[in-house]
């Protein structure tokens, strides 16, 4: 059985991979750095008697088999990071599947029982969407979400298709991922509020809504000398002033209601006495209620108006992701508190506001969601920190759902 100092050592061994100055690291998806976390995780589930496999989309899925043919209980994450980003964020969940269900498939043997359902470490593809967008791409197009053809042949801002960068790297498979029965993830809280209360699970109830944009601002080249002022249509200008107007919207609405960010900006041609013809930006709504992002939608196309005639340019909104609040079957919370009862943690119900595979998943199959405490809510940031203890805490309690839902104590729909 693995214990909590081999959790801690191979955590350690993970994060050399890519790691950064700072402490974080540096996996972007499909780079060489996310090619050596893959291996690495390939090698540590062979050594332990699982089968690996990948799928048409990069997913790669470690599966221990007791039925064959039977349904998989999902469990897993991302191994890919933000640039610059922090150790846990993903790469936590990954490790804390993969030591969860060596232990279960540790405790079956042990006991002689042959659980309903089989059991597969996943790290899905592209969870960040930093070097391809939309982020979550890879359970996206597990559960029918984004069609593979539109997800392979998004490309990076060097033109490389995700298609060519997966197969660059040795990990675009020629199948189909093993079927669901059920999915759970573990991650860092990415907030303060378990940190500050002092709790040690989040059994998260709900999503947020998520709505992102993929903005162009079109203006015309110019000489930035001899252009005069009034003739200018400026890029840059029009998505300066989108980005002061999206931070604004929030402070319309009452507080917390409404999360906003811009970012991501790309300029063209970027030159220092060039007048911009063209400014790129990412800009990302987010709310508990479906009706405030709506509102500020439709407040932000007002903005955009506005901006277009004060500034002389055009701007282009295009829809680049959007996920509904919902909710993860309440069956699996009920499941994670009573498991978390039983081994003396404390817990409380959470929404997450950010986005995760979970948040595909759990549309398709019966979901279960953690959280363990990140220190101050830091993350996607190389400061990024969850305490050794609560590391460890979070793997026990995701061993004790995975082995109760590969029995199959979850009631299926």
């Amino acid at each position: 059985m693995t214990t909590d100092n081999d959790v801690l050592a191979d955590f350690r061994a993970l994060s050399e991979i890519g790691a950064t100055e700072a402490g974080g690291v540096e996996r972007q998806a499909a780079t060489v750095n996310d090619r050596l976390a893959r291996e690495w995780l390939v090698d540590w589930l062979r050594a332990r008697g699982f089968t690996t496999r990948v799928d048409r989309i990069g997913n790669l899925f470690g599966c221990y088999e007791w039925h064959p043919g039977a349904p998989y209980v999902l469990v897993g994450s991302h191994l890919d990071s933000q640039p610059r980003g922090g150790r846990y964020d993903g790469a936590y969940g990954v490790l804390a599947a993969a030591h969860a269900a060596c232990r279960v498939h540790e405790r079956f043997a042990e006991s002689g029982d042959r659980p309903a359902f089989n059991v597969a470490v996943v790290d899905w593809f592209n969870e960040e969407g930093s070097r391809f967008k939309p982020s979550m791409m890879g359970s996206a197009v597990y559960t029918g979400k984004m069609p593979l053809h539109q997800a392979l042949a998004v490309t990076d801002h060097a033109g490389v298709t995700v298609e060519d960068a997966l197969t660059e790297i040795g990990f675009l498979g020629a199948e189909d991922g093993p079927r669901a029965a059920f999915a759970a993830e573990i991650h860092i809280e990415q907030g303060r509020i378990l940190d500050k209360e002092g709790i040690q699970i989040g059994l998260v109830e709900s999503t947020w809504a998520a709505h992102k944009y993929q903005i162009s601002v079109v203006g015309e080249q110019s000489h930035t000398g001899s252009t005069v002022m009034a003739d200018r249509q400026d890029a840059l200008l029009g998505a300066a002033r989108i980005i002061v107007a999206v931070r604004e919207l929030a402070d319309r609405f009452p507080e917390g209601a409404l999360h906003t960010s811009a970012g991501q900006l790309i300029v063209h041609p970027n030159s220092p006495v060039v007048v911009a013809r063209e400014a790129e930006l990412h800009l990302d709504l987010r709310s508990s209620s479906l009706d405030v992002l709506h509102e500020a939608d439709e407040m932000l196309n007002r903005e955009f108006a506005a901006i277009e005639m004060s500034t002389d340019v055009r701007i282009v909104k295009k829809s680049a992701h959007f996920w509904p609040a919902s909710e993860y079957q309440p069956e699996g919370v009920d499941l994670a508190r009573e498991l978390s009862g039983e081994l003396g943690l404390s817990h409380r119900p959470m929404q997450t506001l950010a986005g995760h595979d979970s948040t595909n998943l759990k549309d398709v199959v019966p979901t279960v969601m953690l959280f363990v405490p990140s220190v101050e809510g830091i993350s996607h940031n190389e400061r990024e920190y969850t305490k050794d203890e609560d590391i460890c805490t979070g793997v026990d309690l995701l061993t004790g759902v995975v082995e109760r839902l590969c029995r199959g104590d979850l009631r299926q729909p």
